[in-house]
């Protein structure tokens, strides 16, 4: 049988053509100049608003962010307020969760807790994208001698572990408020960030918008910031994303250890500490706040998946 006896016409078979002046051919083609072009940033909060994980990660840290901001608005309590009396105290009105050994109110100290350990996420972050950035994007694109320093630097503070470092530091240092914890877990924190920045710089500076620009006589530097950068930013936001939660776990394990935050300052780190005396007589004490821990953490890393799908569509589930 001939390679083409399938395409050959059957006997009765009819054939049809359509006549020129009914094909649309102009209607098909047309281009709509007024819409504008659609950007990757575009593309994807379209992706990310179709996503059920998307808006309950977006809950959890609206609520989380509110009550570090806002904390009056879940409770009037104060949480430094405390009364010997109400040791171990059931919940009751206006106690839901009822008290501490200490007999503070558990449900405002696990409110206003929000506060200490998202602050000291949050500059963590900023500190580490910042330094983290500037190392990989010079490292990347520059090359040579600086990515051979600079990487050399940062297989050092990488084979560091983050916490003992942060331990070590902290015993030693004079003060310990949210502005010195964050900057001793950004000193030992912005290596994997740096290595995410420099394969990302390295693969786009060799790209051709960036020959064009060369080419139009525009500057390495100004070329990094304005176009390279930009464009190698999509790794660096899901990993500060996902670390923002890290770091507020690595507040509440020092504190936890009591090398964190002061006692004085309210945490969530600290309150599990000082639930440890009563978790045999009353487990809920430490419940609460590791609960709140927990749910913070978690919207954190929800939020960092949902945007890695979005800005990388081969990691996509399908």
């Amino acid at each position: 049988m001939p390679d083409n006896a399938n395409a050959m016409p059957r006997p009765g078979q009819r054939h049809y053509v359509a006549p020129p002046e009914d094909v649309k051919v102009d209607v098909v083609d047309a281009l709509d100049a007024s819409e504008a072009p659609s950007s990757m940033w575009k593309d994807a909060w379209r992706e990310m608003r179709r996503r059920p994980l998307f808006w309950a990660s977006a809950v959890l840290i609206a609520v989380v962010l509110t009550a570090t901001i806002v904390p009056s608005l879940f409770t009037s309590v104060d949480p430094g307020s405390c009364d010997l009396e109400d040791s171990l105290g059931d919940p009751s009105a206006g106690h839901i969760f009822g008290f501490d050994k200490q007999g503070c109110d558990i449900y405002a100290r696990t409110i206003y807790g929000a506060r200490a350990s998202v602050v000291v996420g949050v500059l963590a972050t900023i500190f580490v994208v910042v330094l983290g950035t500037l190392v990989g994007a010079v490292a990347g694109y520059y090359g040579g001698w600086f990515d051979t320093i600079l990487s050399r630097i940062t297989d050092i503070f990488f084979a560091v572990p983050l916490v003992l470092a942060a331990i070590v530091i902290m015993s030693l240092a004079a003060t310990r408020t949210s502005l010195v914890v964050a900057t001793v877990l950004a000193l030992f924190g912005w290596t994997s960030i740096a290595r995410i920045t420099r394969g990302a710089v390295l693969s786009v500076k060799n790209n051709e918008f960036v020959t064009a620009a060369k080419a139009l006589g525009m500057g390495r530097g100004a070329i990094l910031l304005k176009h390279v950068l930009p464009n190698s930013s999509a790794p660096i936001i899901v990993y500060a994303t996902v670390s923002l939660g890290t770091f507020i776990v690595a507040e509440a394990t020092l504190s936890f250890l009591g090398i964190g935050l002061p006692l004085s300052t309210v945490s969530w780190g600290g309150d599990l500490s000082k639930a440890q005396a009563s978790i045999r007589v009353a487990p809920e004490i430490m419940i609460y706040p590791a609960t709140a821990l927990a749910l913070t953490v978690l919207g954190f890393i929800m939020l960092g998946d949902v945007v890695r799908d979005a800005l990388d569509p081969k990691a996509r589930k399908r």
